[in-house]
Parts: C-alpha cells; structure tokens; sequence
C-alpha cells in the first residue's frame, strides 16, 4: 500500500513538473515573441517625407538664422544660412562636446563623398576639429569670402519632420558629415550668435542633397524667409507642401524657371532685363549672359540686399528716380546710394512706388518686387533703395539678396535643374509664417542607422 502510494506521489510531482514546464516554456516563448515584436518596432527606420528647419531673421544684420540639434548630449546651435554653401560647419576649438563625435580617415569613402582628397594634420593637442590623417576640407566664410582649412566630421543631427501642416517626428541622421572650423573664421559682420553656417548649396553634402540621399525623399527644398523678427520663416526639405494651414495654396502663385549651378555650387538663373513700371532699364543687357556656362544672376541668403554691377546700378538708379516722381533725393547712407525723404513719401495705399521685374529667359516669366517693398528705412526720415552698387568686381552682374528673397517662396527643384518662386510678394492669408512649426509635437527621436 505504501508503495501505491508513494508511485502516485511521484506520477503528481511529474505531472506538476510538467506543466510548469509547459508553462516556462509558453512563457519564454510570448516574451521573445513580445520582444521580437517590440524591437522591430524600434528599429524600423523613420524615413520622413518631408523636414522643416524653422529660420529666424537677425535684426542687426538682416540675415537669417536657423537652429539646428547636434551632438550627444544633443545641443541647439545657431547656424548662418547660406543658400550657395558646399556643407554645413561649425567651430569647433571652444567647447564643443559631443560622445558621438568621429573624424574619417583620409582617402575614405567619406572623404571621396565630400570631394576631399587631402589629409589633415593637426599640431595641437587632439579635440573635435584637429586629428590627423583625417580629411582636410576648405571651409569659407561667405561674408568676408576668408577661408581656412577644416576637418571633415560626423556626429548626430536632428531635424524636425513635416506632414501636411502639422510637425511630427524628429528625424535623426547619426553619422551628418559637416566640416570642423576655427572659430577665427566667424570674423566679420555676422550675427553674434551663430556658431557656423548651414550650407544649402547643390554639393553632395551639404544640407539638400545629404538629407534627400539618406532619407530617400526627392532632391528638393523650398526656402521662405520671413521679413519680421517676430516670426519664423521656414527651409522645408522633401516633399515640399504647397497647401498652408490657412487654406492657401501657394501652387498658385508660382512661376520657375531654369536653375544653373556654379563652379561652387551656387544657384544662378538667367535673367535677361530688368523693367521698373513696366518700362525696360536701358543698360548694357550683355552682361547678364551666360557667358561662363551659368546665368548671370545669383540667388544669395548672405548678401543682405541685392546688388548690382556698377554700370547696371548706375542706370537703374537714374531711371528709379524718373519714376519715383515728385520724391525729393537726400544724402545717401551707406551701403545704399539712393536715398529719399520719407516725409514725402506716398502712402503705401497709393500706387505711387514703382514696380520692379526681373524678366527671366522666358518672358512671360518674371520676378517682381513690389514698388514698397524695393525702399528700406536706413534711418529717421531717410528711405533708401533696397540696391547696392557691387563696383566692378562682383561675383554676378546681379546678386539677388535676402532683402528681396523674404516673404516670397522658393522652391528648388535640384533633380529637375529649376527654380520656382512666388510672382510677388506673400500677402494675408499666405505667408512664411503661416508654417506653425514652432508649437512643435513632443518629439519621438528616432535613429536609423546608416
């Protein structure tokens, strides 16, 4: 009997040893099935249509700035715009802090991409911006045109991405190749805050064509700088929306026409005259041809206002004031040199300011600067026309500067090679700022790893 027993015993001890088992066993499987399930949802790659870079204006300058995420910890550093730069660089020398930082040794396939061929070497003590047998990259400062050598860097970089008019995600690019520079090259007239420049330029790595090639979305941005400093303008990257939140439909209002790109990757169109109040400026029109394999006209972000070939201002601006009539000249204040009396100016609601167009080579197409907006206020009473003369030695016979680029839209086609911009002027309802991508979403920050 106590056998039987005991047998029993022994069958119900196996029988719980087998169904806890089978439950371990269930167990361990759901979790590596939840596991599994979770991870790949994790690193599934984030590839956004489209990214949004909010842009502020410098009230001192009137250039444009905008904030980009770098490093590890992650830090917002203030860049310089700069529609016609090869890459993005940033000074490196004075505290920058980054666990993700790396250099890529010369004659890598990181170097072959930034069309470095040279190695960098470094004679002090080793820190971001100075290794040796890395990449030796020439970094330009594009107001003062100084340059110095570099080193070519990745780290981490973050942009917000777009859908319809809402902001969603943050998109993260681990290995951004930018350029380390010493912080002696931001001499000159830029805003106080800004640490580098962000280069928008058509180069394999500068911003446009680095984020289209790592995120897989088309070769195109559009760019939109607001006049005020009280509100944001936008570089929109991707899949551009012409649909704004307000219901306008900036499609609508755009005109294109060909893009040329610069021996160092600037954007140039062909303009081929200039009319003020529908009248053809009479000056020498050779000069704008496409003489060196490009138009003649180059779009900048870092030339404050537009400037113009010394025979070219000269003419436009005796025949800006036989239109501008009734409005007594005073002395000009640099870097203008036209100048009027504010007092005496028209009203804005009358049609008392000359028009101004830029006629492309397709005529039908032009660019025009309403008559208000071609005078700035230069000081007190004082009014000036919007217009630098550039002496003889330009980079183009006419830079298009940023003054004339705020409130119009611009869409850069890079695989098409053409440019399209509003026809004149963003006025209410449509505007730069109507892109709210200040009140941004709580940002889920995704890394897809190249």
């Amino acid at each position: 009997m106590a056998s039987i027993l005991a047998i029993n015993d022994t069958i119900h001890t196996l029988q719980y040893l087998l169904m806890a088992s089978t439950l371990n066993v269930l167990l361990i499987f759901f979790t590596a099935l939840f596991t599994t399930s979770e991870s790949s949802v994790v690193r599934s790659p984030f590839r956004p249509n489209s990214l949004v870079l909010p842009v502020h204006k410098d009230s001192a300058t009137g250039l444009h700035i905008a904030n980009i995420h770098k490093r590890t910890p992650q830090v917002s550093i203030p860049f310089l715009v700069d529609l016609n730069g090869n890459f993005l660089w940033v000074v490196c020398d004075k505290n920058y802090l980054s666990s993700t930082y790396n250099a890529p040794l010369c004659h890598s396939a990181q170097c072959s991409r930034a069309g470095d061929h040279y190695c960098h070497k470094c004679h002090s003590a080793v820190q971001p911006g100075c290794h040796n047998n890395t990449c030796a990259v020439m970094t330009i400062n594009p107001l003062t045109r100084r340059y110095t050598v570099g080193e070519l860097a990745q780290d981490i970089v973050s942009i917000q991405s777009f859908q319809g008019s809402n902001t969603a995600r943050i998109a993260t690019i681990p290995n951004f190749l930018f350029a380390c520079a010493p912080s002696s090259l931001l001499q000159g007239p830029f805003p106080k805050s800004v640490q580098g420049v962000a280069g928008l330029g058509h180069a394999p790595v500068a911003l446009p064509l680095q984020l289209a090639s790592h995120f897989g979305f088309p070769p195109q941005f559009a760019l939109c700088l607001a006049s005020s400093n009280n509100t944001n303008g936008n570089i929109l990257f991707g899949n551009v929306p012409f649909k704004l939140a307000t219901g306008g439909d900036i499609s609508q209002s755009m005109a294109y026409t060909p893009l040329s790109i610069g021996p160092q990757a600037e954007y140039f169109i062909l303009v081929k005259s200039i009319k003020i109040n529908n009248k053809t400026v009479p000056f020498n029109t050779s000069l704008l041809s496409s003489t060196r394999g490009f138009g003649g006209t180059m779009i900048s972000t870092t030339t404050p206002y537009t400037v113009l070939e010394h025979s070219i201002f000269t003419t436009f601006a005796r025949f800006f004031v036989e239109q501008f009539v009734g409005v007594p000249q005073v002395e000009s204040v640099p870097p203008f040199g036209l100048c009027f009396n504010s007092h005496i100016l028209p009203p804005t609601r009358v049609g008392g300011y000359p028009n101004i167009d830029f006629v492309m080579q397709n005529r039908n197409v032009s660019w025009t600067i309403l008559g208000v907006d071609s005078l700035v206020n230069a000081r007190p009473n004082v009014s000036c026309l919007a217009f630098v003369d550039g002496g003889l030695n330009t980079r183009a016979p006419i830079v298009i500067g940023a003054y004339q680029l705020e409130d119009h839209f611009l869409h850069f086609d890079l695989s098409n090679s053409k440019v399209g911009f509003s026809s004149s002027r963003l006025s209410h309802p449509v505007n730069c700022a109507n892109f709210n991508v200040t009140s941004a979403l709580t940002p889920e920050e995704d890394t897809m790893k190249d």
